[in-house]
């Protein structure tokens, strides 16, 4: 725990959650008569369920979670995916819908931080399309800068959010004076009165639930700055929070009691600031709503690189534009986001109609993320009264907040479901195929074969394929190697090389492991690779099987110049051929209609992800594709009888 720590956990953790104020009570009040029940009722909620979801579900329990520092829905998933293989589906629930209703963050930040536009005499006429075009502006500059990193925007975003939780507290603390009841919200009495007395007091959790939509971020991005860092800038950020949404009920009370409250007029967050401060005010607000957007981007990035290394995701292009650990660029994911935001800025158009529709896919996330949670617990050895006692408490609420939220559904909340439904079904598809195709993967036993090689190796008849010959193989078990590599070697044109090296990468469960093993299973000749590597590691095996070989010739394990002898003799190092082979479905499966539809869709996906060399970062010109069928299942065996003509 650092003082630079705390101001960077402050600019990458607590964006959306920071920027929350600026339509949490206005979504509240939406269409009510306010009054003294509902204002109090509806703080006492916000407070309860800063302290209950954040306080102790996230930031006490969960970040205990963590994976060598890193956190996430994927990074727990790692933690537990080999004590329960269903943990994948919570896993992949969690990844889809955190991605859809994130994609709601920078239009509903966005647009409320412009939309105080309207609240300044000069631009009180300004026109919904107006602001529409200014919000999609700012998101086309934000999603274009994402290719070059963030790094010299990012130094910024800790002392401009330190500067905004000021800001928040400041505003609050000048309002609260004029109804110091608002106090009273501390007692959670005043909530379950709300929730159980108002006319359709229930469904207010459905906008209750917009105060905790960026907690997810404090677990996901708690790799970036440190567990302790975000325990003692919680205490700060929380104190900052419900000290504005205080002096916000405070303001309503003695402002507007009694009146029926219109989201599209007024918003209670810019009633709070002095006149003369409102253009410094709605600036700072659109500053923290673009860091909010910044926090959600790169969060999607790294959810999806984590999904591709685990085998989650199709293999996407992942640039590194900076050097800066676990800072990512996926340029299709980006794209993805940036037409997602713009239809969504499009369709809804008011911060009033995304706020009609936000929240209803995170609750999933934040359910998977309490059964990933239990299963942990549950690695952990913890006692069972402890476990089942943490189930029912956050279930419980988690599913009040997802019924809630189901009105949401009619009014546009259906458009972030319907994302996340095909994300996840393209994660289904993804994972599923890869099982359905490992299932029938044949594998030999290499010490069949390595007497074959040898005299292939050594058999001057057969021209020479390439010096060394490199196979990526999927085999965990160094004693096999897959039907399909024998097959390319052997029984098509046959393939003679010095030394045939086989490369297996294992993706392990710690983040950032970069470890080989070497087995030689016969001396210059044929050669085993492993790379270990940690599920958030770029897969760029060219430079690091270079570096192995290098590492192999100082140590004198093997021989790598040429063995033509007008090469050998001026010490020339022979050329290494990469064969990727590139699977298909054969025409000769009988599938049933389940696997079949999984196994379509699978190739249909493999169209527009990233091919198999790019993904291994392999150089393009040293590589040969070769196609292999995939007989999943054959049919029925056919019968012909032969006919003789006389």
């Amino acid at each position: 725990m650092t003082a630079a720590g705390f101001i960077i956990a402050l600019g990458i953790v607590y964006g959306d959650i920071g920027t929350s104020p600026l339509y949490v009570m206005n979504e509240i009040c939406n269409d009510k008569v306010i009054s003294d029940s509902l204002i109090l009722g509806a703080l006492s909620c916000i407070i309860w369920t800063l302290t209950l979801q954040t306080t102790i579900k996230y930031v006490l329990l969960v970040l205990q979670a963590n994976n060598k520092g890193e956190g996430g829905t994927f990074s727990l998933y790692t933690l537990v995916r080999r004590h329960s293989k269903w943990a994948v589906f919570p896993a992949m629930i969690g990844g889809a819908t955190l991605l859809a209703d994130g994609m709601i963050t920078p239009p509903i930040t966005v647009t409320s931080a412009i939309e105080g536009l309207s609240s300044v005499p000069a631009f009180s006429h300004i026109t919904e399309w107006t602001i529409i075009l200014i919000v999609i502006a700012i998101l086309s500059v934000l999603f274009f800068f994402q290719q070059f990193g963030t790094v010299t925007i990012g130094k910024a975003f800790g002392p401009v959010m330190v500067t905004w939780f000021i800001l928040l507290a400041t505003l609050g603390i000048t309002h609260i004076g004029e109804e110091p009841a608002v106090f009273k919200a501390f007692n959670p009495y005043y909530a379950i009165q709300l929730l159980t007395t108002y006319p359709k007091g229930f469904w207010i959790l459905g906008s209750v639930f917009l105060c905790i939509t960026g907690a997810e971020a404090l677990y996901s991005d708690m790799g970036h700055c440190g567990r302790h860092n975000i325990y003692t800038s919680w205490v700060f950020v929380k104190l900052c929070l419900i000290l504005n949404y205080l002096g916000q009920g405070a303001w309503l009370i003695s402002e507007k009691n009694g009146v029926k409250w219109d989201a599209e007029g007024q918003n209670p967050f810019y009633a709070l600031m002095p006149e003369w401060f409102m253009y410094g005010g709605i600036a700072l607000a659109t500053v923290a709503a673009i860091i909010a957007s910044q926090a959600m981007i790169s969060g999607s990035f790294t959810l999806i690189s984590e999904a591709v290394k685990l085998n989650l995701w199709p293999k996407m292009k992942i640039n590194y534009p900076t050097v800066e650990r676990g800072q990512s660029f996926i340029p299709g994911i980006n794209l993805l986001l940036f037409i997602g935001c713009i239809v969504i800025v499009l369709i809804f158009r008011k911060s009033a109609n995304m706020g009609a529709a936000y929240g209803l896919a995170i609750t999933l996330c934040m359910l998977a993320t309490t059964i990933l949670m239990s299963i942990y617990m549950l690695t952990k050895r913890v006692k069972l009264y402890w476990i089942v006692t943490y189930l029912v408490v956050f279930i419980v609420v988690e599913v009040a907040f997802l019924i809630a939220n189901l009105q949401k559904f009619l009014h546009g909340g259906y458009v972030a479901l319907i994302i996340a439904l095909c994300l996840f079904s393209t994660m289904f598809i993804w994972f599923k195929a890869r099982k359905i195709k490992n299932r029938y993967v044949e594998f030999m036993k290499l010490e069949d074969y390595t007497s074959i090689l040898q005299e292939l190796s050594n058999d001057r008849s057969i021209p020479k394929y390439a010096t060394h010959l490199v196979y990526l193989t999927s085999a965990n078990n160094p004693k096999e190697i897959e039907h399909k590599v024998i097959f390319s070697i052997l029984y098509r044109k046959p393939k003679r090389a010095d030394i045939y090296w086989l490369v297996h990468v294992d993706v392990l469960d710690n983040p950032y492991t970069t470890e080989y093993e070497v087995q030689t299973i016969v001396p210059n000749q044929i050669i085993r690779v492993e790379f270990r590597l940690g599920f958030r590691i770029e897969h760029r095996i060219q430079a690091m099987f270079r570096q192995v070989v290098e590492d192999m010739v100082a140590n004198k394990e093997v021989n790598v110049v040429s063995r033509y002898e007008s090469l050998s003799k001026n010490n020339v190092v022979g050329d290494f051929r990469f064969i990727v082979i590139e699977k298909f479905l054969s025409r000769d499966n009988k599938l049933p209609l389940y696997q079949s539809i999984i196994m379509k869709g699978y190739f249909i996906l493999k169209k527009f992800s990233l091919s198999e060399e790019r993904a291994f970062g392999l150089d393009t010109s040293d590589v040969t594709l070769e196609k292999y069928p995939i007989v999943v299942t054959t049919g029925n065996e056919i019968y012909l009888r032969r006919v003789h003509h006389s």
